[in-house]
C-alpha cells in the first residue's frame, strides 16, 4: 500500500548574500513564512541561517503534493518578495526538490 507521504514534496532552498545585504535579505525571507504557512497543502515552512556562514540562509518547506509545491511557486506573495530579494543575492537561489520515502 502506497502511503500518501510518498506524494509529499519537500524543498531545501538556499539563499546566499553578501554581508552588507544580510539584514535586508533576512527580513525579506521572513516575509515568505506567514503567507506560505496559510497555503493549501503546506506541511511546514521554516527559515534557517547557517551558524558557520551567516550570509547563507535556507528555507525548508514541505508540501502535501507536487501540485501544492508548484502552486506555492506561483503564489503572488512569492513573486512579490522575489522581485525585491533577487537583486540582493550573490547567486540565484539553489533549490533541491525531494520526495518523502520514509514514514
Amino acid at each position: 500500500m502506497t502511503s500518501t507521504k510518498s506524494h509529499e514534496q519537500h524543498l531545501i532552498v538556499e539563499f546566499k548574500c553578501e554581508t552588507p545585504n544580510r539584514d535586508r535579505v533576512k527580513e525579506l525571507l521572513q516575509e515568505f513564512i506567514g503567507p506560505a504557512r496559510e497555503e493549501d497543502g503546506c506541511l511546514y515552512y521554516d527559515l534557517y541561517q547557517r551558524a558557520d556562514d551567516p550570509n547563507t540562509f535556507f528555507i525548508l518547506d514541505g508540501w502535501s503534493s507536487q501540485a501544492a509545491a508548484a502552486a506555492h511557486g506561483e503564489h503572488p506573495n512569492v513573486r512579490r518578495v522575489l522581485e525585491r530579494l533577487l537583486p540582493l543575492l550573490a547567486d540565484p537561489p539553489s533549490i533541491i526538490v525531494s520526495n518523502r520515502i520514509s514514514d
